[in-house]
């Protein structure tokens, strides 16, 4: 243990857990990796939920008799590794706050398992929501698997190539797609409905697809604030394999249409994962 910090056995947040005994931080009981040094600057934040450590203070616990001449450097690294363990953003932090010129906060509520719960009085509202989460069918961030920006981004814009493609290729077909539509009831709404959303998605499709290559700021929020919208247009869409009947068997759209109803969540899943943020920095 490094001179001047004082842990408690373990430490519970989350889905992570960090035994200070052992040196070791688990997710869902696995071992994340994660070096000796942004451990130990990791249990500072643990050991002080929702208050400010200035760098200086840090400096002073890691480096008491300060010998360490490259301490920025050193500082701005941890915390990127441990922002890396935890899938956490500087932009979008569920955890480690920075605080610009200041320090660090750990934000998220931390249990303390040989003592009485730590719960930071800024986190009590979001301690007291868990319970109603728990029970939602719509993943959280912490039921999400950890993987590299690049993945999670990648998927996101292919997804969002495939819906564009939805739309202007039944924008390019409408006389085929009026014969197919005009066996059903209501077709000429159906054929009405199908423009009207085709012409309002492109846009939605294109500014979601351009937020992220660009990491426009607040895109995460922005994007899962029209997704409830987007979610039923989606579902919608979903359908668009029967448009290609003339071209595919039946049992083959029905297939299609199962794996296109999954997409919505899919792509609110890979944002939660970070497809939207950018990469950590201090």
């Amino acid at each position: 243990m490094t001179p001047g910090i004082k842990t408690a056995a373990r430490y519970r947040f989350g889905i992570f857990e960090a035994d200070a005994s052992a040196g070791e931080l688990r997710r869902k009981g696995i071992r994340v990796k994660l070096n000796a040094q942004p451990f130990q600057v990791l249990l500072l934040l643990l050991e002080r939920p929702g208050d400010l450590l200035s760098r200086e203070e840090i400096a002073s616990a890691l480096w008491p008799d300060g010998t360490f001449v490259d301490f920025d450097h050193g500082l701005n690294s941890a915390i990127n590794r441990i922002r890396e363990a935890l899938g956490d953003t500087a932009s979008n932090p569920r955890f480690v706050e920075t605080l610009a010129r200041r320090g660090y906060r750990f934000i998220a509520p931390v249990e303390r398992l040989d003592m009485s719960p730590l719960l930071p009085a800024a986190q009590a509202p979001l301690a007291e929501e868990a319970s109603p989460r728990a029970t939602s069918i719509l993943a959280t961030p912490e039921d999400l698997p950890h993987v590299p920006h690049r993945v999670s981004k990648t998927l996101f814009l292919l997804l969002q190539i495939m819906y564009l493609g939805f739309y202007i290729g039944a924008l390019a077909n409408l006389a085929e797609i009026n014969e197919l539509l005009s066996a059903l009831p209501y077709a000429t709404a159906l054929f009405d409905l199908l423009i009207v959303t085709a012409a309002i998605l492109i846009p939605v499709r294109s500014f979601q697809f351009c937020a992220v290559v660009f990491k426009a700021p607040r895109a995460r929020h922005q994007i899962l604030r029209i997704w409830p919208a987007l979610l039923l247009c989606d579902v919608l869409w979903s359908l668009a394999p029967f448009l290609l009947l003339h071209h595919i068997p039946f049992g083959l759209a029905i297939a299609c249409t199962a794996i296109l109803v999954y997409s919505p969540f899919a792509q609110r899943s890979l944002i939660l994962m970070g497809a939207a943020d950018t990469l950590p920095n201090s």
